[in-house]
């Protein structure tokens, strides 16, 4: 009440109180039945038991929804039963509902704070804050940043509404431009993934903290899966595809959503691309600006590029006219390139410094700028003129150029509030902070996201909604790690002595006529199946056959002398493996002996089924299959129970956590898209050629990833993961294959 009275709400404001007759001068009434008017928006700031039935009542009276301040609900041991029943009766009512456990609502714009924490009346702008903690949003509320707030959501347990949905609502409001989320909890892919469209529509920009690590799925943690791609990697991959921006901290995300409330441009180079190095886009992004980076200091340069190469934001080279008219400008003591160091000897030189900024920006490799100013608090009035000078000049050439600038501080600190304000005033992002000034530079960068896309991704996840996860008890390994996926139909040819199916028998052949019988053999496997949805290697791999995919041929063996005889119709060395819905990692427990022939087969099959008893007794078998020529080591792997289907793409084999070189791909996906992310990959010299190598097949990876998309979501799986996929020049294959049916 005190909040809506200081900060001088315009409409009416009733207060609700059993014996009061005014709070704050505000006229109050015994129940919320007896106003006047059922009002828009109802503040509940009662204890816990009370509120189910005041939402009854409120929903009842026809009040347009509710802030529920009070705390004591799901969060805590014994308070989901009491949740559960606020929500019940605002869903009975259809009454919009705010928290529990939350600070409220404030819109700065319309002077209306629904706020149950300190509040001081601050200069409006387009910067909207959607919280799932409460401090967060009263922290950003009392900062000082010129950070000019639209609207501020501390949602609380988010018992009703949702981040999504509040997404949704802000996307309508005028005057929103940006939007800064902090997510503890996804919530649903579909609506948040629209939820992002929506904004995409209206151009506003959307950066995003995720706090906390959720617990991951028992079927990624049973794989490689989880430890790569975990539930915060696929959020990000998601916000990423709706341009969004990715924050480690809540200094970051402020600053961020910030900066995104600049107006977005397609900045456009007409140079040629640079190669793909270290600090350098990529060259499918190449025709993307860059940023150009001006300072006075030396050492600022030198951190700043520094801190451009560890954040992957792409400084241009400057084009050699644009170096030679700055040369006619600069000190002789300072070299013309990007970063910019015009040196100390000409600060406080308005027109010089305006016309130095002016000639790098309008370079054709350069979008957005970032200037380096640090302003003291204290300092002598002499001091102050330079400084002030200084500013004028950074001034002067923002209102020439048609990009972006940003000035940052090296320090946050030495961004006093009153020269942030003054800067966003001429539409001047202030960011407090070097680093920070360099990630907000680069999220103005990002390609201009598509609204369709990501409505793409929400229909493919309200299709492929995962069933409920297996009960406690499921087979798992320790491991925990992996991810994949993509869409689109594409088969790639496999190569010599690869399996495909033959679509007469429904088995799957191999290229010299040999029958590898994958697909039905395994004793017990339907109860397993059924149990844990689990799939053997050998069934795993019979699907992937019938899809079109290579994979080693190979023969279910029952005895030590099928084994050896199995072995001699493949010719060669083989592999000995257990087969077995219980067993996802064959290596740790002996379950897998490579490179064997003759004789050897035979010890191999008694080491190797003697291990069976140790996979739950039922649903293992023994597979022999030929050792297929080896390659680049990848793995391919889909993931359907995050927020979003995601397709994975790493540097596999083994020590694939290790390496921890992967993209994340939302479904779905076609090969185009697919071949662009794993040419991301920091060892993507290894597939596409390098120092030497021979190039991979690369296009049919993508190819590859792109069926086992379509296949996962086709088939209602949970998880596939494919570690290793061989990638060599004349083809792709599949050497060992994890599935998990949706259960």
């Amino acid at each position: 009440m005190a909040n809506l009275v200081s900060a001088g709400f315009p409409g009416p404001v009733f207060g609700v109180h059993p014996t009061a007759a005014e709070v704050y001068g505000v006229p109050c009434v015994p129940r919320i039945s007896d106003l006047p008017l059922a009002p828009d928006a109802l503040v509940i700031a009662t204890p816990a038991a009370s509120v189910p039935a005041l939402v009854a009542e409120a929903g009842a009276y026809g009040c347009g929804g509710a802030v529920v301040l009070a705390a004591g609900f799901a969060e805590i041991a014994g308070g989901r039963e009491l949740q559960d029943e606020l929500a019940r009766q605002a869903l009975r009512h259809r009454l919009p509902i705010c928290g529990p456990n939350g600070n409220g609502i404030v819109s700065v714009v319309n002077r209306a704070p629904l706020w149950g924490d300190a509040y001081n009346a601050r200069r409006p702008g387009p910067v909207a804050l959607v919280s799932q903690s409460g401090n967060v949003a009263v922290n950003a509320l009392l900062s000082s940043r010129a950070l000019g707030l639209h609207t501020v959501i501390s949602c609380g347990n988010q018992a009703v509404l949702d981040a999504a949905d509040y997404l949704t609502a802000l996307a309508e409001l005028d005057g929103v431009r940006s939007v800064a989320l902090y997510l503890e909890d996804e919530g649903d892919g579909h609506r948040l993934a629209t939820a992002l469209a929506d904004c995409i529509d209206q151009g506003i920009g959307i950066a995003v903290l995720k706090a906390g690590t959720s617990a991951l799925g028992a079927s990624a943690a049973a794989a490689h899966t989880g430890s790569v791609a975990g539930d915060a990697r696929i959020l990000r991959a998601l916000i990423e595809e709706a341009g969004g921006a990715w924050a480690h901290n809540p200094h970051e995300l402020l600053e961020l959503a910030k900066t995104l409330a600049t107006p977005r441009r397609s900045f456009l180079k007409r140079t040629n691309p640079p190669p793909q190095t270290a600090g350098h886009r990529p060259a499918s992004l190449a025709l993307r600006a860059g940023v150009l980076v001006v300072t006075c200091s030396g050492g600022d340069a030198a951190t700043a590029a520094d801190e451009a190469e560890r954040l992957g934001v792409y400084l241009p080279e400057l084009s050699p006219a644009t170096v030679e008219a700055l040369g006619e400008l600069l000190p002789p003591t300072a070299t013309a390139g990007n970063p910019l160091d015009y040196t100390a000897v000409i600060f406080g030189e308005t027109e010089r410094t305006a016309d130095l900024i002016t000639v790098g920006a309008r370079d054709d490799a350069v979008g957005p700028v970032l200037v380096y100013y640090d302003r003291p608090a204290e300092m002598t009035e002499d001091a102050a003129e330079s400084w002030d000078a200084a500013l004028n000049g950074v001034i002067l050439a923002a209102s020439r150029l048609d990009q972006p600038v940003i000035v940052a501080s090296t320090l946050p600190e030495l961004m006093p509030e009153d020269t942030a304000e003054r800067l966003a005033s001429h539409g001047i992002v202030p960011v407090a902070g070097l680093s920070e000034g360099i990630l907000c530079a680069g999220a103005l960068t990002t390609p201009p996201p598509d609204a369709a896309r990501l409505r793409a991704i929400a229909a493919n996840q309200a299709a492929n909604t995962p069933r409920p996860k297996s009960p406690v008890g499921a087979p798992r390994t320790p491991e925990g790690s992996s991810w994949a996926a993509n869409d689109a139909p594409a088969q790639p040819v496999p190569t010599a002595g690869s399996t495909r199916l033959d679509p007469e028998s429904g088995s799957a052949v191999g290229s010299d006529g040999v029958l590898a019988e994958v697909s039905s053999v395994a004793t017990g496997s339907s109860e397993v199946e059924e149990n844990f949805g689990w799939m053997a290697e050998h069934e795993a791999k019979g699907m992937l056959a019938r899809w079109g995919l290579a994979v080693p041929r190979g023969r279910v063996v029952g005895d030590a002398d099928e084994a050896v005889r199995a072995a001699g119709e493949l010719g060669g060395p083989v592999a000995v493996k257990v087969s077995s819905p219980f067993i996802q990692h064959k290596s740790e427990i002996s379950g897998l002996v490579l490179g064997v022939e003759g004789e050897g087969v035979r010890e191999a099959f008694r080491r190797v089924s003697g291990v069976l008893p140790t996979a739950g007794g039922v649903g293992g078998v023994v597979l022999v299959e030929e050792m297929v020529v080896a390659g680049v080591e990848v793995m391919v792997a889909v993931r359907r129970d995050g927020v979003v289907p995601v397709l994975v793409v790493a540097l596999g084999g083994v020590w694939v956590e290790i390496f921890d070189d992967v993209v994340v791909v939302p479904l779905p996906a076609d090969p185009d898209r697919i071949e662009r992310a794993v040419r991301r990959l920091k060892a993507a010299p290894l597939l596409v050629g390098g120092r030497g190598r021979p190039a991979g097949d690369v296009r049919g990876l993508a190819e590859l990833a792109a069926t086992v998309g379509e296949m996962a979501m086709a088939e209602g799986l949970e998880l596939v993961e494919l570690n290793p996929v061989f990638v060599r020049p004349d083809g792709v294959t599949v050497v060992d294959a994890v599935i998990r049916r949706g259960t």
